[in-house]
C-alpha cells in the first residue's frame, strides 16, 4: 500500500498506546514519513511533556506552530490555551483576560467532567475543518486515559443538552465517528502486558467511542541479524570455528566465541518470545500489524527517527491495499 494513500485515508490520525510503548516515537515517525512523501503534516502534542520535539533535535513545542522539517509543523495543545482561544474567537476577549489574570482557567476547564478533553478535541476539529494540513497527527494521552479522552464528547452530549458545549461535543463526535476524517493508530510492544492492554483499548475505542482503527504498530521488535535468520545453529558453529582459525587477524579467543554464541542464543530467545506475542495479538485482535525495530540507543534523535520513518514506510507498503478504503 502506498504511504500517501494510507495517510490520505483519514485527515486526523490519533496515535495512542500504553505509557512507555513509544507512541510519541511512532507519532514522529509517521509524521516524518508522510512529510517526506510530500504531504503537509501538522503534529499536535496534547500532554506537553512527551519530548516529541527532541526526536527532531528541536526545542520544546509551544502553542504556536513551529516548522520542524519541510512540510512538517508541530504545536502543543492545552485545555487552558484552547479555552482562551475559544473565548477570544467568540467575542469574549475581556472575559478570557480576566480568567487568565485571576488563575481561574483550571476551575472553568474542569467545571464539567470531560470539558478539558472536549476543549482539546474541539480545537483539533477546528484545525481539521480549516484544512491546515493534509494530515494531522495527534499524540494522544496514554492508553489509560485515551478511551476517556475519546469518550468525552459522547459523555458531554448526554450531560449538556443545549448551548455551545453541546454543539462542540456534537461536532467532535461527528469527527471521531467518520473514518474518512479520523482514525486511531494503536502502538504496543511485543510483550504480554502491553499486548493485553492494547487489545482491551482497541475494543473499547471501537465499541464505546465509535472510532475506527488503523493497522496496529508493534514497536521495538528485535531485528534479525543477516546470516542468522536461516540457520542460527550454523551461525553459532561458524563463530566457534572462527576461534580456531590459523589466521591471527581473524582468530577469536575461545571465551569471546562462547560469549558471542551466548549473545546470539539470547537474541534468538527474545525474537521467539516477541513472535509469540505478535501471534497472540493477531489472534485476539484481527488487525494487520506494522512492526518497527528495536534501536540500540539510549536516546532517539533525528538519525534514529529517519530509520524508523523508513521502516514504517516499508511496513505500510507491505500492507494489503484492501485494508484502507
Amino acid at each position: 500500500m502506498d504511504l500517501e494513500r494510507f495517510c490520505a485515508a483519514s485527515k486526523v490520525v490519533i496515535v495512542a498506546g500504553k505509557g512507555g510503548v513509544g507512541k510519541t516515537t511512532v507519532t514522529a515517525a509517521l509524521a516524518s514519513a508522510a512529510a517526506a512523501a510530500g504531504m503537509s503534516v501538522l503534529i499536535v502534542e496534547v500532554e506537553g511533556k512527551s519530548g516529541l520535539a527532541a526526536c527532531f533535535g528541536e526545542a520544546p513545542l509551544t502553542y504556536e506552530e513551529a516548522e520542524l522539517r519541510p512540510n512538517l509543523r508541530a504545536r502543543t495543545l492545552t485545555p487552558d490555551d484552547a479555552l482562551l482561544e475559544y473565548l477570544d474567537d467568540h467575542g469574549m476577549r475581556r472575559i478570557s483576560r480576566r480568567l487568565s489574570r485571576s488563575g481561574a482557567l483550571d476551575v472553568v476547564a474542569t467545571a464539567v467532567p470531560g470539558m478539558r478533553d472536549i476543549l482539546v478535541l474541539g480545537k483539533v476539529k477546528q484545525l481539521e475543518k480549516a484544512g491546515v494540513a493534509d494530515l494531522i497527527v495527534l499524540d494522544a494521552p496514554a492508553a489509560g486515559h485515551a478511551v476517556n479522552f475519546l469518550m468525552s464528547a459522547r459523555g458531554l452530549l448526554d450531560a449538556v443538552k443545549v448551548g455551545p458545549v453541546n454543539r462542540q461535543a456534537a461536532e467532535v463526535v461527528e469527527l471521531l465517528s467518520d473514518p474518512e476524517r479520523c482514525r486511531v493508530m494503536l502502538v504496543t510492544l511485543p510483550e504480554e502486558t502491553p499486548v493485553n492492554e492494547l487489545v482491551d483499548t482497541a475494543y473499547a475505542i471501537e465499541d464505546r467511542a465509535g472510532v475506527a482503527l488503523t493497522p496496529v504498530v508493534v514497536n521495538s521488535c528485535m531485528p534479525v541479524l543477516p546470516g542468522f535468520e536461516s540457520d542460527p545453529e550454523a551461525a553459532r558453529l561458524a563463530v566457534a570455528v572462527a576461534a580456531g582459525d590459523d589466521n591471527m587477524d581473524a582468530r577469536l579467543s575461545a571465551g569471546l566465541a562462547i560469549a558471542l554464541a551466548d549473545a546470539e542464543s539470547f537474541r534468538a530467545g527474545v525474537q521467539e518470545r516477541q513472535a509469540r506475542q505478535c501471534q497472540r495479538l493477531a489472534q485476539r485482535l484481527p488487525l494487520p500489524q506494522v512492526r518497527l525495530p528495536y534501536l540500540f540507543t539510549s536516546e532517539l534523535g533525528p538519525a534514529e527517527l529517519e530509520v524508523l520513518a523508513a521502516d514504517l514506510t516499508a511496513g505500510i507498503a507491505a500492507l494489503d491495499d484492501g485494508l484502507v478504503p
